[in-house]
This record gives structure tokens, C-alpha cells and sequence, in this order.
């Protein structure tokens, strides 16, 4: 096409888009474009008639285009624009089934099927079953298959008896789509005719039946490929179907007639990496049969499909041992979904012979194939398995994992695991080490764990506080007393945190130290612990704290105030015109139960942020009476944010109830 005609093109094109559908003329303008040379300019007319209003006669102008037999463009625009008429084109296309001409009536019934609607289901089965054309009743019986219901699943039964191959085809697939099958003897019958046997299977997998598997695994013989994947997708539809309890049944079924298959191996595998999901799905099917070691890895890859995930876990679980090897071997060329799956089915199947392996995988660059390494060596009850694990408590990213690993292995070797973890220790290890220790070591830890935090680093020195308290709650207080002195405020921080659990009101005269620390962090910690062990005599600082200015304060504040019990209503309402509004939100929380609360939400309905006009409408859905209607009703009008208004929409449906 010329630069000349390629902007004419153009100018036609955006004429279309820019119509005022309301304008004099602008149907037959639009359908003047139906018949344009340019599929561009036919499109936008195509689309621009589903706009118009006095959808009727938009239809029934559109089906008179339909009945120009030489203008194939225009004809195939007007169908397109039909189809996106919705109900208002079901009954004229329902008459024009009636047309003498089978062409136009082969029009109508594509129409109604990529319509969707239920209301074509019956003129549909009626042109199916009575038109004199086959390629009317063939389109009206695949048209059936995006609309129909019960009806149209038994008069598609029916049509499996017809003489006709081409529209037992249709049926078949119809019943496919609308996932109805028909009676088992009916597809024994059509799996004989080579024309139906593809789709005989797709339906065969609808039904979750042990018989209707040994008939797939017939398929599975076949010389034909087209057949074999048939067969495959049918295994892959029955096994998402099946009740749990089926499942061995079928796949002693599947791997008896795979056995029999010298290149069963072979296609599985091929399939495996097909680009057709459902193809996939039976061949996961297939390879938990097979469990051939070899096939591990394409099926771990598998998984890059989210759907097909629960499936290779299952499949994966069914190989044997060597499967193992085989998926270590592979693991640093698989994707990360593949690893991902591959290392939680490998973590089961590892015993000791697999450390030398493990302990290779170890030095990959991955970090995920490093994790899956350090899980797997911690399940292979091995004491060889202990000193890699060991080397990893200084890795900051692999401590934890390997602390796990090794507090699994203490199971089984205690002392050495102990010996390990002390020795870390020993190097400046990370924090969660010590914890491990006890757990491992016990109250025989405990000297040591004293000795930690009087002497090592202040993230040791703060974890030492807290471990010693979840052992020995006596000597956790006593250690947390002198803590509060460090130097470093995340210790006095942890020692403030255990004087809040595992304390109690005798405790406020350390609190008030600790409310008035210089660093944040220790007063936030103190805040919260003040509510948690029931330091009652520091309620007038916490209430003078409410209007501190730093938010993260005053937001504890009202919490552990709320927490003894001491939320006064003054307090309330200065909490609530606070400039943070976690503060304003976590006011309305605590005050949710009393009048004053309930009184205060109705006033923030109108806050200047969404969220927390959302809140208030909470806290009047769960409290607020019949009185808080009117003004919940008002704000609900008013509102413009999606999320606040659904908390408005509630609080109105559950305020007009009461």
C-alpha cells in the first residue's frame, strides 16, 4: 500500500473511533464501514455498532448484511459485531435459523455459540436435530458446547447415534467442553471409528472411573501419536477428577500398560516438555507410573506451571531412591520452580549415603541450591553431616537453615551438634546459635549463656537475655536487671522486653527507668511491657505520652493503656485528633466498647484519610447503635474511596439491623 493510501486508511479508521454513536446517520455510517477494504477500518465499525444505542434495529441491520453473499468482509464484520450484541441478538438469530438459505442459517448458529447465552440453548438443539444441511446442524451442535445445558447434553448424546461422522465429531467435542460425558458404552463404540477416537478419549477423561482408565490405557499402545497424547491428556483429565482413593487403582493401571511399551519411556519424556498444558498434565501421570529416575528432572520443570505443581509433588514422590541422584545431578540446570520442587521431594528421599553429594552442592554459587543442601543434610541423620553445617553458622544468609539442619541432627548426635554450636559460639556466631545451643544443650547451657552476656557482642549479649528468661525465668529477671545498664540499647531494649513477659507490677520502678531511656527503641520496648506485666502506677506517664509528638510512641502508649484497663475518655479524645493516624486508628480500637468510642467514630467519619474513616466505620459495624445510622448513611453518600466505602457499606447493612 502507497504512504497515499495508507493515510486515507488511517483517516477512515479514526473517523470510526471518534463517531458520536448518537449522531444523525451514525448506523449506516458504521455500517458502510463493515464493507471497507481495510480489516482495521471494519473492526473499529465492527465495535462501533455495539455502542449504538436502539440495539434492536443495530441487530436486525446487521443480520441483513449477513445476507450479502458477495461481500465475505463485510459479512464475517457483521457476524463479529453480533456477537457482541449480547441477549438483544439471541431472538433475531434464533429466526434467522429459520432462513431458507443454509448459509445464512450456518452464520446464525456460529453467532449464538460464541454468544454464550443459555436463552439460545433450545433453537439451537432444535436446528441441530431437524436442519436439512449437515453444515448447519454441525455448527449448531458446536455452537452448543459454549451455551448449553442438561438439555443440550442429552440431544448431543443422541447425535453420537447419527450415521454422520462429521457430526458425531461436534458432539463429542461439544460434550467435552460442557464436561458431560456420556455413558461408558457409548465411547467403547466410538473409540473403533479413527475419526472419533481423539475426541472419544478427551471425553473418557471426564469420567473418573478405573474402567474408563484400563480404555485410555488401550490409547497409550497405539501406533498413531496423535492418539498416544490423546490418551495422555484423557489419563491427565482423570486424574484431577479421581477421589484420592482411586488413584493407586489408576496408576497400577497405567503403569501395567506402560510397561508392555519398549518406547514408553521415550514419548513420555517428550511430552513432558510439550507446550500443551493438558499433554503435560498426563504425562505427569504417565511418569508417576513409569518411575523412571531419568524422567525426574523434566518433570521437576514441570512446575513452572503453577497449576501443575500439587501433581509433580505427587509424581516426584512416587519415584524411588535414585530419583534422588538423579534430580542432584541436575539441580543446578533447572529453573527455580524446578529446584523449588526438586528440593522439597529430595529432602525426603536423602539418607547418609548422600552427604558427599550435599556437601558439594554446597559450594554452587545459588544460595536456593545451598538452602535445599543444608535442609536435606540435616534429614540424612548422619554424623558426617555435622561439620559442613557447622562451617555455615558465621554465613549470615545460611545460619538459621543450617541451625535447623543441625538441631535435627542433635536427635541423634547430641554432643557433637553441642560441641559445634559452642565452638561458633566461640567465633562470634549469629545470635540464633545460642538459642540453638539450649535447646540442644539444655539448662547445662546455662553458665554459658550467662558468661555470653556479660562478654560477646551486643547481639549475642541482647539474645543471651531473652534465652536465659525462656529457660530460667528467675535468673532471666536478674540477668535483665543488670542488662538495663549495658551500654548498648538493644540490650537494654531485650532486657526490657523480658521484664514485660516474665514480670509483673513489682517491676514499674525499672519500666519508669526505661520509659524515660534516651534511645527510642528501649522506650518503645518499655511502653510495651508496661501493659504487658501490669504496671499499673505508670498509667499518668503513658497518659502524658498519648500526646507525644513521635507517633511510634504514642501509638504504645494508647495500646498499653488500653491493655490495663486505664483508657479514660479524656485521653480518648486526645488520642484521636493525634497527627499520626496509626495513633487515630489504634484510639478508635481501644475505644471501640464504650459510648465515648462509639461517639468518637461517628466524628471521623469525615477524617481527611480513607483509612481511618474506614476504621470508624468499623468500630460503628461491630458497636455503634441505631442512633449512629444517619450519619454512617451520610458518609457512605459522600464517600469516594473503594476500600472506605466497602467498611460503609457494612457498617450500614449491620447498623440496619439492629
Amino acid at each position: 500500500m502507497s504512504e497515499e493510501g495508507r493515510n486515507a486508511e488511517e483517516a477512515r479508521y479514526r473517523a470510526l473511533l471518534e463517531l458520536d454513536p448518537s449522531s444523525a446517520g451514525a448506523r449506516e455510517t458504521l455500517v458502510a464501514g463493515l464493507h471497507d477494504e481495510s480489516w482495521r477500518v471494519r473492526r473499529a465499525a465492527a465495535e462501533g455498532l455495539t455502542r449504538l444505542p436502539e440495539r434492536e434495529a443495530v441487530v436486525e441491520r446487521l443480520i441483513s448484511v449477513l445476507g450479502e453473499r458477495d461481500e465475505t468482509g463485510a459479512r464475517n464484520a457483521a457476524a463479529e459485531s453480533l456477537a457482541g450484541m449480547g441477549l438483544a441478538a439471541v431472538e433475531p438469530l434464533g429466526r434467522l435459523l429459520g432462513h431458507a438459505d443454509p448459509d445464512q442459517r450456518k452464520f446464525a448458529a456460529d453467532i449464538l455459540g460464541q454468544l454464550k447465552l443459555a436463552e439460545a440453548e433450545e433453537v439451537l438443539v432444535k436446528a441441530m436435530l431437524e436442519d436439512v444441511d449437515l453444515n448447519v446442524r454441525v455448527a449448531s451442535a458446536e455452537a452448543l458446547g459454549h451455551v448449553g445445558g442438561k438439555v443440550a447434553a442429552r440431544a448431543l448424546e443422541r447425535i453420537l447415534h447419527d450415521p454422520e461422522p462429521l457430526l458425531q465429531l461436534s458432539a463429542l467435542e461439544s460434550l467435552a467442553q460442557l464436561r458431560h460425558p456420556p455413558p461408558l458404552p457409548e465411547l467403547v463404540r466410538l473409540l473403533s471409528n479413527p475419526m472419533l477416537k481423539r475426541s472419544a478419549y478427551r471425553v473418557l477423561g471426564l469420567i473418573p472411573q478405573v474402567a474408563a482408565t484400563e480404555l485410555v490405557c488401550r490409547g497409550l499402545g497405539a501406533e498413531s501419536r496423535s492418539t498416544r497424547e490423546a490418551a495422555l491428556v484423557a489419563l491427565g483429565t482423570q486424574a484431577s477428577l479421581a477421589e484420592p482413593s482411586l488413584r493407586p487403582e489408576m496408576d497400577a493401571a497405567v503403569r501395567l500398560a506402560l510397561k508392555r511399551l519398549p518406547e514408553a519411556v521415550g514419548w513420555v519424556a517428550s511430552a513432558l516438555e510439550s507446550d500443551d498444558l493438558e499433554l503435560r498434565a498426563g504425562a505427569l501421570v504417565a511418569a508417576a507410573a513409569l518411575r523412571e529416575p531419568q524422567l525426574a528432572p523434566l518433570v521437576a520443570e514441570v512446575a513452572q506451571e503453577e497449576r501443575l505443581v500439587p501433581e509433580v509433588m505427587r509424581t516426584l514422590a512416587h519415584f524411588g531412591p535414585e530419583t534422588g541422584r538423579e534430580l542432584l545431578a541436575s539441580m543446578d540446570r533447572l529453573s527455580f520452580p524446578a529446584r523449588e520442587a526438586a528440593g522439597h521431594v529430595l529432602v525426603e528421599m536423602v539418607d547418609a549415603t548422600y552427604v558427599p553429594e550435599l556437601v558439594q552442592m554446597l559450594d554452587w554459587g545459588e544460595l536456593d541450591l545451598k538452602a535445599v543442601a543444608v535442609q536435606a543434610l540435616g534429614r540424612t541423620s548422619s554424623l558426617e553431616a555435622v561439620e559442613p553445617l557447622a562451617q555455615l553458622l558465621d554465613h549470615p544468609e545460611l545460619a538459621g537453615p543450617a541451625v535447623r539442619a543441625l538441631v535435627m541432627l542433635a536427635a541423634s548426635f547430641p554432643k557433637q551438634v553441642a560441641q559445634a554450636l559452642e565452638s561458633a559460639l566461640e567465633r562470634g556466631a549469629e545470635p540464633v546459635v545460642l538459642s540453638a545451643l539450649v535447646r540442644v544443650g539444655g539448662t547445662a547451657m546455662l553458665p554459658l549463656v550467662r558468661r555470653t552476656a556479660r562478654e560477646a557482642s551486643v547481639s549475642l549479649r541482647a539474645t543471651a537475655v531473652e534465652v536465659l528468661a525462656a529457660v530460667d525465668p528467675s535468673g532471666g529477671l536478674e540477668l535483665a536487671r543488670l542488662a538495663l545498664e549495658d551500654e548498648a540499647s538493644r540490650v537494654r531494649a531485650a532486657a526490657v522486653r523480658v521484664l514485660g513477659q516474665v514480670g509483673d507490677g513489682t517491676m514499674s520502678g525499672l519500666l519508669k527507668r526505661a520509659l524515660a531511656d534516651e534511645a527510642l527503641e528501649v522506650q518503645l520496648a518499655a511502653l510495651e511491657a508496661v501493659g504487658e506485666c501490669g504496671a499499673v502506677e505508670q498509667v499518668a506517664e503513658l497518659e502524658s505520652l498519648v500526646r507525644h509528638e513521635d507517633g511510634a510512641i504514642a501509638f504504645r502508649a494508647v495500646q498499653s493503656l488500653a491493655r490495663l484497663g486505664a483508657l479514660r475518655d479524656e485521653v480518648l479524645r486526645h488520642a484521636v485528633s493525634h497527627g499520626d493516624h496509626e495513633v487515630v486508628k489504634a484510639a478508635l480500637l481501644a475505644g471501640a466498647a464504650s459510648a465515648e468510642g462509639v461517639s468518637l467514630a461517628v466524628g471521623l467519619l469525615g477524617h481527611t484519610n480513607w483509612d481511618v474513616r474506614a476504621a470508624a466505620a468499623r468500630v460503628l459495624g461491630d458497636s455503634g447503635g441505631p442512633e449512629c445510622l444517619p450519619a454512617t448513611q451520610a458518609a457512605l453518600a459522600a464517600e469516594t474511596d473503594a476500600l472506605a466505602r466497602r467498611a460503609l457499606v457494612d457498617a450500614v447493612e449491620r447498623l440496619s439491623g439492629r
